[in-house]
């Protein structure tokens, strides 16, 4: 049975990154990580710069497919992980699947990311 991680706010406004102001919690660093294997993976980011760069931030599978170049299940699959990351929204409409971005989420990502600049 698998169980869920504990889901790190990377939407909330921070003054300096939590990488480099406390060390991560395991619970947090596992969390991330997820984000993070997500976007790290070629196809997936290209799905995300697809979802994001198309007409109204939002696309269907039918449209994703054929820029990818793979089948509709494996873009699913893949759809899906970044679903399961927090990274896209997934809304039915009839028999098609909708995407767009979360709102915030790669900004937060990189928020936690960001090295403080010095004086």
């Amino acid at each position: 049975m698998a169980t869920s991680l504990p889901v790190l706010d990377t939407t909330a406004e921070i003054c300096c990154a939590p990488i480099v102001r406390d060390a991560l919690s395991p619970e947090n660093a596992a969390a991330l990580s997820v984000k993070f294997k997500a976007i790290a993976d070629p196809t997936r980011l290209r799905l995300l710069s697809l979802v994001a760069a198309h007409e109204g931030a939002e696309a269907c599978v039918c449209d994703l497919t054929e820029p990818v170049n793979l089948s509709q299940p494996t873009v699913s699959h893949h759809l899906k992980v970044l679903v399961d990351a927090g990274l896209l929204t997934r809304s039915k409409r009839g028999t098609w699947s909708f995407y767009a971005l979360v709102p915030g989420a790669l900004d937060g990502l990189a928020d936690i990311l960001r090295t403080p600049t010095t004086a």
